[in-house]
């Protein structure tokens, strides 16, 4: 199991807000971005969480993909933003909002809900037997992964990657 990191930072006023448009230059290295997507009530969260990371990581240079490993880093991120979504429409009150942070190679990815019950990484099945397997898969891709409790109650399961460097 990857080793979660420090407790997550706490974020005053989450906001939605649209992701840029996906010509524009990636920020300056050590400047910390933030996007936000709400999503009460919104039907299909999954699919329009992961669209929010896609068009983020478009945004923020991780796609068109540079090369090989920069692309699997990508469907990566979001895979586990699936996994990480789901898990909490699955077994939680069903996610309220998505936080990306990106600051440099490194993204973090939060999904927020209002169920105090932590994750459970189950332990391994049969690989054809259905469910089970996203907090197991998010264990495997994520550079770290974790669980803090929400300010306004509920939590916060989060997961950080690396973008790999270009190759030379």
């Amino acid at each position: 199991m990857n080793r979660p990191a420090a407790e997550g930072e706490r974020h005053a006023g989450d906001r939605a807000e649209e992701p840029r448009d996906s010509r524009a230059e990636e920020p300056r290295e050590g400047r910390t971005e933030r996007r936000s997507l709400a999503l009460d009530a919104a039907p299909g969260a999954v699919a329009r969480s992961r669209e929010f990371t896609r068009l983020a990581l478009l945004a923020w240079g991780w796609l068109p993909a540079r090369d090989a490993d920069g692309r699997a880093a990508a469907e990566d991120v979001l895979l586990m933003t699936s996994e990480l979504v789901t898990n909490a429409c699955q077994h939680a009150t069903g996610p309220y909002a998505l936080e990306l942070t990106r600051c440099g190679p490194l993204l973090r990815v939060a999904v927020r809900d209002r169920d105090d019950r932590r994750p459970v990484l189950r332990a391994p099945h049969a690989p054809a037997q259905p469910g089970g397997h996203g907090l197991r898969v998010v264990d495997r891709l994520a550079a770290a992964w974790g669980c803090d409790p929400a300010p306004d109650g509920g939590k916060r399961v989060w997961l950080e990657a690396l973008r790999p460097p270009a190759e030379p």
